[in-house]
């Protein structure tokens, strides 16, 4: 009862208070405020390299070539801290920005994004810059990633930058998905283009990277988590699901927004206040 309540106000505050935009429409631009507010929370997302040709680093899309560290940017960003306003109290810089990970800047922000990381390939430079960001209490999320072989080229990159460092399932009382909306599990968010072609809940596999395991091997989400040696959480990998499709895609369709995007925004909001308070 107590997640039924929860994800209802959530409900409510999104079409209520601050409105679902119109089928078709942008949303309103976030107010163009200050960047010079060092306690405000500014989105960073990771900018990578990607092996491979057409359909591998690099595919096209909606009249434009798209790089994969890319894939979302920046509607997603966009909506995502409008909601951030509208759902909480953060103080949320207007603009997200874009780093690669032997930046020295990533020290400047406690929270790291990477997308479509199926065909990634990161250096051994950035590999050792990641490192130190996530022993020095830095925090990374992995989304939209698709079966077999993209976890695969992902454990390659970001699987073993310690020894003692542990990919494993994020157990479902693990406080990171109650400390703001109660959920039971890490939901599975579908590209809403793929869910209009077929009106399945996942992505089919023939998109994805090869071998990808065909339905069963993208039908269940993998909320993974990267535990040191004392069992602290340094990252989080939403792997069989697409979440910030769930921003980005809002606005485009009652029913992707009603299925997806309110439970898209709430585990969200989870690993964000999970990752700004440990």
């Amino acid at each position: 009862m107590r997640r039924q309540i929860a994800l209802i106000l959530l409900t409510l505050l999104l079409f209520g208070g601050f409105g679902w935009w119109s089928l078709g429409d942008s949303p309103p631009p976030p107010s163009k405020g200050s960047l010079a507010d060092n306690d405000s929370f500014t989105f960073v997302r990771v900018k990578y390299d990607s092996t491979g040709g057409f359909g591998e680093s690099w595919y096209r899309h909606e009249g434009r070539d798209w790089e994969r560290w890319e894939t979302d940017y920046p509607r997603a960003e966009s909506n995502l801290i409008l909601r951030l306003k509208e759902l909480t109290s953060m103080s949320v810089n207007p603009e997200p920005i874009v780093l690669r990970l032997t930046d020295p800047e990533i020290f400047d922000h406690p929270f790291l994004f990477m997308s479509d990381v199926g065909w990634q390939n990161l250096s051994e430079a950035e590999k050792q810059a990641l490192s130190r960001y996530l022993d020095a209490g830095g925090f990374l999320w992995a989304d939209d990633f698709w079966g077999i072989a993209e976890w695969n080229n992902f454990y390659r990159n970001v699987g073993q930058l310690r020894s003692d460092w542990k990919w494993k399932p994020i157990p479902s009382n693990h406080s990171i998905l109650s400390i703001v909306y109660p959920l039971e599990e890490c939901p599975q968010v579908p590209a809403r283009i793929f869910y209009a072609q077929s009106g399945m809940e996942f992505d089919p596999p023939g998109v994805h990277r090869n071998p990808s395991g065909g339905y069963e091997g993208v039908r269940e989400v993998h909320f993974m988590g990267l535990f040191d040696r004392n069992e602290r959480l340094l990252a989080v990998a939403t792997h069989n699901t697409d979440i910030a499709d769930g921003w980005e895609r809002e606005g485009e369709s009652l029913d992707f927004f009603e299925r997806f995007s309110i439970r898209s925004y709430a585990v969200t909001i989870n690993i964000l206040f999970y990752a700004l308070t440990h």
